[in-house]
């Protein structure tokens, strides 16, 4: 996730080598970030995600479009993330509009995955209620033996969404919580106003 540090780069490089760093300290998912949504009465709800893309363009996750996020977020296509690295003592906030990833930035991403997942996002009805795990597991079953040792195709209904920010916040935790907080606002010319908030 190397970026140039053109000035409108600065925030995304921020956050390519925090991510980095978090790397090197977290013990599992350096990667996982919150992903707060809005359903169509504005009620939030908000979960865990894992990041699959970062550069100069947004943030990149995917997901079942059927699920809750997924229907949420195809409706009212505005989202925050968090990033919480509890070992560096840092986090990051993003916010911004939702646009849907390319066909075939998908389809990359999805024949990058192993196999087993390729078939869970086939057998998986996320977010709705089962009767139980068999019913899971039998869905496991059935499209297993559907693709066989061949290729998996994407399910139509898999995809991605990037995050193009507008908000940037990078939290760094301080003794006596003096904590420093640096954030970027994208401006109507296309840059960012850069402010420093109290703790």
């Amino acid at each position: 996730m190397t970026l140039k540090t053109a000035a409108f780069n600065i925030p995304f490089q921020t956050v390519a080598e925090w991510l980095k760093e978090a790397e090197k300290t977290e013990p599992n998912d350096p990667t996982a970030m919150a992903v707060a949504t809005v359903d169509a009465d504005g009620a939030p709800s908000v979960r865990m995600v894992l990041l699959k893309g970062c550069d100069e363009n947004g943030l990149v996750f995917y997901t079942n479009f059927e699920s809750r996020k997924g229907r949420e977020l195809l409706h009212t296509p505005k989202a925050a993330l968090l990033f919480h690295w509890k070992s560096l003592r840092r986090q990051i906030r993003v916010e911004g509009a939702i646009e849907v990833v390319s066909d075939a930035e998908a389809d990359a991403y999805f024949a990058s995955r192993a196999k087993a997942s390729q078939i869970g996002a086939w057998a998986s009805k996320q977010s709705r209620p089962m009767e139980g795990r068999f019913e899971f597991e039998a869905a496991i079953a059935k499209y297993t033996a559907k693709f066989g040792a061949g290729t998996v195709p994407r399910p139509d209904y898999w995809s991605g969404f990037r995050l193009k920010p507008t908000y940037f916040e990078f939290w760094r935790d301080r003794k006596f919580r003096l904590h420093e907080r640096m954030t970027y606002s994208l401006n109507d010319t296309g840059s960012w106003n850069v402010s420093e908030l109290y703790p």
